[in-house]
């Protein structure tokens, strides 16, 4: 409801910007306010609050000035429009759902947890360690790479994740599992200076990423 509500409102904000601006013709301004009054009834609805009547201009009749049949009508109608909206909206909510889950029962989804325990390999400086899913037979990756920056200390840089270096490969589907081959690829990349011996301070360099070592495993 309240996600429902914020949209409107973000709705109305920008139309009520658009039509004190004074730039609209008349046309699209008249069409602009129906849309106006439309969105505030539907709110008005899904709120239980009071149905404002109003004429085919979108202004709210007066009851001192209009007859009761009148006002009756315009009510009966606007309480038609509405409850109209409210069966359109939730027959396309119906459909979404429906289509969701069609698509997610033709096309299962898998997924590859992975648990960084320990990077044992003697770099001397900072490094970023990369991990990913390759397929060697198409010579490409087909996901996204999960970074860890590792210190030259060999503890990560975020002390606060050691023993949580967690990551899930999510949306692996169908076509996936029927590659051929699947490895597991894990990249080193050094960051640091351009010479690991490189001690003199005039020539000390640092921040340079440099390809350090790579491994992989086959998982399928």
């Amino acid at each position: 409801m309240f996600r429902s509500v914020r949209h409107m409102i973000y709705d109305l904000i920008e139309w009520r910007s658009q039509i004190l601006s004074g730039t609209l013709p008349q046309d699209e301004l008249k069409e602009l306010k129906k849309k106006v009054t439309a969105k505030i009834d539907y709110g008005n609805r899904i709120l239980d609050l009071d149905l404002v009547v109003r004429d085919e201009d979108g202004n709210i009749l007066d009851p001192e000035q209009t007859s009761t049949i009148s006002l009756f009508r315009a009510h009966e109608i606007a309480s038609k429009q509405v409850e109209e909206r409210l069966l359109e909206e939730k027959s396309q909510k119906q459909n979404i759902d429906i289509n969701r889950q069609a698509k997610f029962a033709a096309t299962p989804s898998f997924a590859l947890f992975v648990n960084l325990k320990n990077v044992v390999c003697k770099i001397g400086e900072d490094a970023e360690v990369l991990m990913s899913l390759y397929d060697p037979l198409e010579s490409k990756f087909i996901s996204e790479n999960y970074l860890v920056r590792w210190s030259s200390s060999g503890l990560p840089k975020d002390i606060d994740r050691l023993h949580n270096l967690r990551a899930v490969f999510t949306d692996l589907g169908s076509k996936d599992l029927k590659r051929d081959k699947i490895s597991f690829v894990c990249q080193i990349v050094r960051v640091g200076r351009m010479e690991l011996r490189d001690n003199n301070t005039r020539k000390l360099t640092s921040g340079l990423r440099r390809p350090f070592g790579v491994a992989g495993n086959f998982l399928c």
